[in-house]
C-alpha cells in the first residue's frame, strides 16, 4: 500500500516559511482518488515525494511566465458542454483501436487487443500485481526528466493517473495504433499515463485523437532501444473550449528513430511539454507541432514548450513549430536544444514561427541553446509576421479569391511542419482536415 502520509503531501515549512504552492497542492490531492497498491506504487511514493518538496508551478516560474498555470491548479475542473462526436480523423485508415471515455480504457468499443509484434495492457487492469515489465518504466522517464527544469504536473501525472496502455513492441508492426479519446461527462477530470517500449529493431506508429477531458493531464513515456522507430501523430478535437497539459518523456536509443507530430485546432488552453533524451549514438529525434487558434470562438491560448539533450555522438534533433492565430489568440513556444560534453558531430536545429492574422493575436517565443562540446552544427529560429502582401497580390491577380488565397498561403506557411510526417496517407488526412478547418474560417 502507498503510505498515506507520504501522499497528503503536508510538507513542513521551509526555513520558517510555508512552500510555495503547498495549499494549493493539498487541495488539488484532496480532489484526488489516488491509485493504491500495484506494480506503480514505488514510483508513485517516490512522485509523491518530489511533488511534495517541489510544489505546484506559479505565475513566476520561469517556465510558467507566459501561461497561468492556475487552472490547471485548481481543485477539480469546471463543466463544459460536450462536443457533438465528430468522424475520426483517420477513420478511413486501417488501423488497430483501442478507445478511452472519460479517461478509462473501454475494451468492448476497442479492437482485440493481440497483434502481431505488439503487447498491450490498460494501466488499470496490469496494476493489480507487484511484477509487471512496465515496472522498471513507468514513471522512470518522467523522473530523468525533471532535470534541470522541474515539471509538477508530470510528477502529478504519475503519482495520480489511474489509466493509461502499456505498450511493449517486439518487431516492426504493420498498421497503425489508434488511441480514440472520447467525452461523455461535462466536467470529465482525466489522468492518463501511457508507457511504451519498443525493443531492439521494433516499429510502431501511434496515432491519438479525440476529446479526452474538459481538463486533461496525460503522459506518454517512449523508451526505444537501438535501431527502434517510433513515430507519433496527436490530433486534439477541434471545437472543444477544453483545458489540457500533455507530457512526452522519451528516451530515444543508439540508431533509433523518433518523431512527434502535433495538430491542435482550437480549445481554450493547452500546454504541450516535450522532454527527450537522445542517448545513443547516431540517433534522431524529430518533435513537431501545427496550430491552428481563433480567439473569436473563445479564449485560445497554445504554449508548447520542448527540452532536447543531446548526450550522445552524431546525432539529429529538429523542432519545428509553426503556429497560425487570429481574433487575439495567443501562443507560446519555449525550446531548448542541450548539447552534453562529448556529445560531437551533434546536428540540432529548432524552428518557432507565429503566423498573425489579425494585430490582436500574440505569438512569443523564447528559443535556446547550451552546448558544452566543440564539434557541434546547432541553431534555432524565431519569426513572426502576418501573410505576405506581395504573395497575396500575385494570387489575387490571378483570379484566386481572398478566401481561397489566405488558405494557400496559410497551408504553404505550416508545410515544414507537416513535412516531419513521414507517411503519406497520415499526412494526406491531415491536410483534408485542415483546408475545411481553414475554409470554414477564412472570411473572419
Amino acid at each position: 500500500m502507498a503510505d498515506t502520509a507520504v501522499l497528503s503531501a503536508q510538507t513542513p515549512a521551509v526555513e520558517g516559511k510555508a512552500r510555495p504552492g503547498a495549499s494549493a497542492l493539498s487541495a488539488r490531492l484532496e480532489a484526488l482518488d489516488l491509485p493504491q497498491g500495484g506494480f506503480t506504487a514505488a514510483a508513485r511514493r517516490d512522485a509523491a515525494e518530489r511533488l511534495a518538496s517541489m510544489g505546484l508551478p506559479g505565475a513566476r516560474d520561469e517556465y510558467w511566465r507566459y501561461t497561468d498555470p492556475a487552472p490547471f491548479n485548481a481543485p477539480r475542473s469546471e463543466a463544459l458542454a460536450v462536443p457533438a462526436r465528430d468522424a475520426s480523423l483517420f477513420s478511413d485508415i486501417d488501423r488497430l483501436t483501442l478507445v478511452f471515455v472519460d479517461g478509462v480504457f473501454d475494451a468492448a468499443a476497442s479492437d482485440d487487443l493481440s497483434a502481431e509484434g505488439l503487447q498491450i495492457e490498460s494501466l488499470a487492469a496490469a496494476d493489480t500485481g507487484a511484477d509487471h515489465w512496465a515496472a522498471g518504466l513507468y514513471g522512470t522517464l518522467e523522473a530523468a526528466g525533471q532535470v534541470p527544469v522541474k515539471r509538477p504536473f508530470a510528477v502529478l501525472n504519475t503519482l495520480a493517473a489511474r489509466d493509461g496502455l502499456l505498450i511493449r513492441v517486439t518487431g516492426p508492426v504493420s498498421r497503425p495504433l489508434h488511441v480514440l479519446y472520447r467525452r461523455q461527462d461535462a466536467a470529465a477530470d482525466v489522468v492518463l499515463h501511457h508507457v511504451v517500449k519498443l525493443e531492439p529493431g521494433a516499429e510502431l506508429t501511434l496515432l491519438e485523437t479525440g476529446g479526452i477531458g474538459a481538463r486533461s493531464n496525460t503522459m506518454l513515456e517512449v523508451d526505444l532501444a537501438a535501431g527502434a522507430r517510433f513515430h507519433h501523430i496527436s490530433s486534439k478535437r477541434a471545437d472543444d473550449a477544453k483545458l489540457g497539459i500533455g507530457h512526452i518523456f522519451a528516451r530515444v536509443g543508439e540508431g533509433a528513430l523518433f518523431k512527434s507530430f502535433a495538430l491542435s485546432v482550437n480549445g481554450r488552453m493547452m500546454r504541450n511539454e516535450g522532454v527527450i533524451e537522445i542517448a545513443g549514438d547516431d540517433a534522431v529525434a524529430h518533435i513537431a507541432a501545427a496550430v491552428l487558434g481563433d480567439g473569436d470562438e473563445g479564449a485560445f491560448h497554445h504554449d508548447d514548450t520542448v527540452f532536447i539533450t543531446h548526450a550522445a555522438e552524431r546525432c539529429e534533433s529538429r523542432q519545428v513549430f509553426k503556429k497560425v492565430l487570429k481574433n487575439g489568440a495567443h501562443g507560446i513556444f519555449q525550446g531548448k536544444i542541450l548539447v552534453k560534453p562529448g556529445a560531437q558531430k551533434t546536428d540540432g536545429y529548432q524552428i518557432s514561427q507565429g503566423l498573425l492574422l489579425d494585430e490582436g493575436s500574440q505569438f512569443l517565443a523564447k528559443p535556446e541553446l547550451e552546448i558544452y562540446a566543440d564539434d557541434v552544427k546547432c541553431s534555432h529560429g524565431s519569426t513572426t509576421g502576418a501573410l505576405d502582401e506581395t504573395a497575396m497580390f500575385y494570387l489575387r491577380s490571378r483570379g484566386v479569391p481572398r478566401e481561397q488565397a489566405i488558405v494557400l498561403l496559410v497551408l504553404s506557411f505550416l508545410a515544414d511542419a507537416l513535412a516531419e510526417i513521414e507517411n503519406d496517407e497520415l499526412r494526406d488526412a491531415i491536410l483534408v482536415r485542415l483546408d475545411e478547418w481553414l475554409t470554414s474560417r477564412a472570411k473572419g
